[in-house]
């Protein structure tokens, strides 16, 4: 049931993630992706991160973390297995480990 990726990223992650082939718009023009940049309002992406969490065709969300930063409260709320939230570095934004809510997820289970 669950056989889409969706994407939330600047355009160069986006652009690269359509390229490998994850796109997909159906019948009622609704993206399994969203391309942000700074002209684009706050709410527009949380608005498409809680439809994405909340499509049964989407198994796993992948975020630009410094996108994830502006949203995390949502993305720290979001405790179901489907879909997993995976938070990707972009061009302009490396990735830093301790900002990653899985990993955070990982090391309370662990004890750390």
């Amino acid at each position: 049931e669950r056989t889409f990726m969706a994407a939330i990223g600047d355009e160069d992650s986006i652009t690269g993630l359509l390229l490998a082939g994850i796109g997909h718009i159906d019948s009622h023009q609704k993206k399994n992706f969203l391309v942000v940049d700074a002209k684009t309002p706050l709410s527009t992406v949380e608005d498409a991160f809680q439809e994405f969490c909340k499509r049964k065709d989407i198994a796993i969300i992948l975020i630009n973390q410094h996108i994830a930063e502006e949203i995390r409260p949502l993305i720290d709320e979001h405790d179901q297995a489907f879909p997993t939230i995976l938070e990707i570095p972009s061009k302009d934004h490396p990735y830093d480990p301790e900002k990653d809510s899985v990993l955070k997820r990982v090391r309370r289970l662990f004890g750390e």
